[in-house]
Order: structure tokens, then C-alpha cells, then sequence
């Protein structure tokens, strides 16, 4: 195994429950409102999705940018105050650092998000990190992946992916990486090359490794 690589909102850490309270936030500032319904349209898609995807909904005249600000403005000072890792994610992270493996986070947030939630989990978990700022196509397509297998000079088909949406897990097998795959908002079946698992607590060195061996 070359490498493992962490999706970072619902699958590192509890963020997918900030992201649905910001979102509310937006909604109703922009006129309408906001239920579980919509948020799974967006889990694991991009934050250019998101804004078109409110202003689509509220059908309200404001910019795209002034969208993007509230967003970001919700996020950041929910941020501050601390994020939770989702159970299992710190003693994975831990035991694949004792057998030294190689770690990296890709995910659709943008960096300054990303950043934040680091303060809390640790930037030097990870030797790289991706961000939606990294890339011009994000996830589902595979170039997330792709470039941080290629920043640790690692073969995709010997790394092994955790995720939690169906856009993470697209984007991974299309990279032709091994998928772990810990559901958060929306389902996700079992299929080839990928294990469906109801937490990273029942996930270890032992079982990631099987997946290339």
C-alpha cells in the first residue's frame, strides 16, 4: 500500500451538520429555505455547485460572489469555534502513522475551510492536502485524486481512499484507487474494488492493506 487518502467534511470530521446549518443561514437570507433534501443534492459536490444551486432554488437576484461571501463568512466563525472528528478517525489516523504509511487529505472545500478544520485535527497528520483551490475540475472526477497521488509519487491502483458521498467515491474509482467507503448523508452500495463500512472504527492498517494485497 502507497498511500491512504482521507475526504475531509463527513468523513474526518462532523462537518456535514455545519455545512447544513450555513446553508439554512444562506437560504432564508436569500428568501427561501432549506431542508435535508437539498443538502443531499450537494454532498461532496463543489462549492461553485452550492451557490448556483441556492440561487437556483430562491430563484433571488444577488451575485454569485455575495452568495459565496455568506457561506464563507457562516463556515469560518462556526469553524472557530472547534470542529469534532468523526469516531474512529484520530486512532486511524495514529495507527497508520505507527506503521508509517503515508497519509493525504483531498477534499472539495476550499483551502481557507480546509485550513480551519486543521487547526483542530492537525495539519501534520497529513503530508499532502488538496483542496478544491488545487484543481479546476473537482470531485466527482478523478483529478483530486489523481493529484495527490501523483504529489506523493504514489501509483493509484496501491492507495486506498476513504470517503463518505457518492461524488468521493466516484471520484476515487475513477482514479482507479481502492475505496473505503463510510456513508454519511446519502447511502452507498457495495460494488467492486470498493468496502462499504458503517464507521472508521471498524476500519484498520490490517483491512486497508487487504484491499491492494
Amino acid at each position: 500500500m502507497d498511500a491512504v487518502l482521507f475526504d475531509m467534511d463527513g468523513l474526518l470530521v462532523d462537518t456535514e451538520r455545519v455545512w447544513f446549518e450555513v446553508e439554512c443561514e444562506v437560504a432564508t437570507r436569500l428568501g427561501g429555505t432549506w431542508g435535508p433534501e437539498h443538502q443531499q443534492r450537494l454532498v461532496g459536490g463543489s462549492w461553485e455547485r452550492t451557490i448556483a444551486y441556492l440561487l437556483e432554488l430562491t430563484r433571488a437576484d444577488v451575485e454569485p460572489v455575495v452568495v459565496g461571501s455568506w457561506l464563507m463568512e457562516g463556515m469560518e466563525r462556526r469553524l472557530s469555534a472547534g470542529v469534532s472528528p468523526m469516531p474512529g478517525a484520530f486512532e486511524l489516523l495514529r495507527e497508520l502513522a505507527d506503521h508509517g504509511i503515508r497519509t493525504g487529505l483531498v477534499t472539495s472545500s476550499l483551502r481557507v475551510i480546509a485550513d480551519s478544520v486543521l487547526k483542530f485535527v492537525g495539519r501534520e497528520h497529513f503530508e499532502v492536502i488538496v483542496t478544491a483551490d488545487d484543481v479546476t475540475r473537482t470531485k466527482p472526477h478523478p483529478e483530486p485524486y489523481l493529484t495527490a497521488t501523483r504529489l506523493l509519487a504514489a501509483r493509484p491502483g496501491r492507495c486506498v481512499v476513504l470517503e463518505d458521498s457518492p461524488n468521493g467515491v466516484a471520484a476515487a474509482t475513477a482514479a482507479g484507487c481502492r475505496v473505503v467507503a463510510v456513508p454519511s448523508v446519502l447511502p452507498i452500495a457495495q460494488a467492486p474494488g470498493r468496502l462499504v463500512m458503517p464507521s472508521l472504527r471498524h476500519v484498520d492498517v490490517g483491512l486497508l492493506r487487504s484491499l491492494v494485497g
